[in-house]
Parts: C-alpha cells; sequence; structure tokens
C-alpha cells in the first residue's frame, strides 16, 4: 500500500520528464553542423530501433566521444544548458501539489554534475537532487536505484518513481521493487507509450498535473 507519509520519495527521473530537451539536442546538431530538421529524424529513428541514443552522432562523426564533445564546447563556452524556460508547464504545480501532500520529493537522472548544478539552480523546492554523477552510477544499473532507496530513507514500496523510458525507467525501477509511474512524454515517451511492457507501470499518464490525484488514488485502492 502506498502511503502519504512524509518519509516516502516521490522521485521524477530527470531529462525529459522535467525539461524539453528540444533546445539542448538543437545545439548539438549545431555542433556537428547538421539541419536541426535531421538531427532529428536520425535521433527519433535510433530511438524507434532500441539503440542507445548516442548512436545517432556516430551517424554523423564516427568515433563521436560524447564527454570529449561536452568538454570541447564548454572551453568555447557553450557547455550544455538549460533554464526555467526549458521545463515543463507541469512541474512546479506538481511538485508544490506533491509537497504539500507531505512527499518527500526528488529529482535523480542520468545526468552530468553540470546538469545537476543547473537543476539546482532552477528553484524546484524539492527535497532532493541527485545525479548520475553524483552517485558514480547510471540507469539502468541496481546500484542507482539502490543509491536512490539509500537517498529516500524509507523501503522500496514507498518510492514512487516517474520517467520517460522503459528500459531506463520503469522496468529496472519495477525490479528494484518501487511503485512505477510511466509519463507520456517526449520522443522516449511516445515510442514507450505503445510498447506492451509499458504495462508494467503501477500508473500511466500523460502530464504531472495527473500524478498528484493518481498517486492518492493508488493509495485508497
Amino acid at each position: 500500500m502506498l502511503a502519504l507519509v512524509r518519509s516516502q520519495l516521490d522521485a521524477t527521473a530527470a531529462g525529459e520528464t522535467l525539461i524539453d530537451e528540444s533546445t539542448e539536442y538543437g545545439t548539438w546538431a549545431d555542433w556537428l553542423g547538421v539541419p536541426r530538421h535531421t538531427f532529428s529524424a536520425v535521433f527519433g529513428q535510433v530511438i524507434a530501433q532500441g539503440r542507445d541514443y548516442r548512436e545517432t552522432f556516430q551517424h554523423f562523426r564516427p568515433g563521436f566521444d560524447l564527454a570529449t564533445e561536452r568538454r570541447r564546447r564548454a572551453e568555447v563556452g557553450i557547455a550544455e544548458h538549460f533554464n526555467g524556460r526549458d521545463l515543463y508547464p507541469d512541474v512546479r504545480e506538481c511538485f508544490a501539489e506533491l509537497k504539500a501532500a507531505g512527499y518527500f520529493v526528488g529529482v535523480a537522472g542520468n545526468q552530468t554534475a553540470r546538469a545537476g548544478r543547473l537543476l539546482r539552480e532552477l528553484n524546484l523546492g524539492v527535497d532532493l537532487i541527485a545525479t548520475s554523477d553524483d552517485w558514480g552510477a547510471e540507469k539502468p544499473s541496481r546500484a542507482f536505484f539502490d543509491a536512490l532507496i539509500a537517498s529516500a530513507g524509507c523501503s522500496p514500496a514507498e518510492i514512487a518513481y516517474v520517467g520517460d523510458r522503459l528500459d531506463n525507467d520503469i522496468l529496472p525501477a519495477a525490479d528494484s521493487g518501487l511503485i512505477t509511474v510511466f509519463i507520456r512524454r517526449g520522443p522516449w515517451g511516445y515510442f514507450y507509450a505503445n510498447q506492451p511492457e509499458v504495462r508494467r507501470a503501477h500508473l500511466r499518464i500523460d502530464s504531472l498535473r495527473e500524478l498528484p490525484a493518481q498517486l492518492k488514488a493508488l493509495n485508497a485502492a
């Protein structure tokens, strides 16, 4: 049973669950010197084939190393960046409502330390912001979800985890014993929404505005 208690953690994946990443992917297209719509087309094809999104870069520049290119971008003053304009409009409303209901709210995902700093600058009013760089573990590894559970200070069954991917979010979170919430948002969300495995999610939503009520209903069931 899901309890609305302060010790419970509602964790949301960073990335597309909270941030519209269109701007950042557009800057990568610019960096590679290809039209943005071309980059988006190849990106979508890679996702639809169930491959790692980083393979997109290899289509345009074989041997591309993401960490190296991130460093090079930073050196010329165009490091990865997002701000409040990139935040989905339902995020703050959802977090405020969850906090008012007594949730411990956390944000965690496969992000760089820099992305973690940018998330903190958004003043989201959450209790925890953590990245894979902070924990030294990436989704979908069990180590990542173990770190999340340890940060929550409660049992896995008391944690509701929200994500837009099956491979990195819903399936490994469920295997770790968490309550899972699939959000149909962004390129992965729309692709995975039609996959049979999405039924493994305890809840399925199209907007974070639905989340507080859905959790309340799950708690009452």
